[in-house]
């Protein structure tokens, strides 16, 4: 019985980190593009960190990343369209994922 309740751990444990790294994964997604869209915004340092902050706040409205869309395609009107900012998303959630990976 001991070794099915170490097994059953050890499947919480994986989950449980499984959780943790997509998390993280999502909220470096979410300040690259904020950082992206910063510079479409011609904010730079500080100001370009802050609006990151923002977009990483802005994935806490809702479930999904709908809310991300929603706020980076609002505020970035005339210069990027929504399509452009999912396919960014998409791109940086992978560089995100391998970044994480690497270590």
């Amino acid at each position: 019985m001991t070794s099915l309740n170490d097994r059953e751990r050890a499947f919480e444990n994986k989950f449980a980190h499984d959780q943790e790294m997509v998390f993280k994964a999502v909220a470096r997604r979410n300040k690259k593009l904020g950082l992206w869209a910063a510079g479409l915004l011609g904010k730079t340092g500080a100001d370009a960190e802050a609006y990151a902050m923002d977009v990483i706040r802005a994935d806490f409205e809702e479930a999904g990343h709908e809310d991300v869309v929603r706020k980076v395609t609002a505020d970035l009107a005339g210069k990027a369209d929504e399509a452009t900012i999912r396919g960014m998303m998409a791109t940086m959630l992978t560089e995100a994922k391998a970044e994480l990976a690497e270590g």
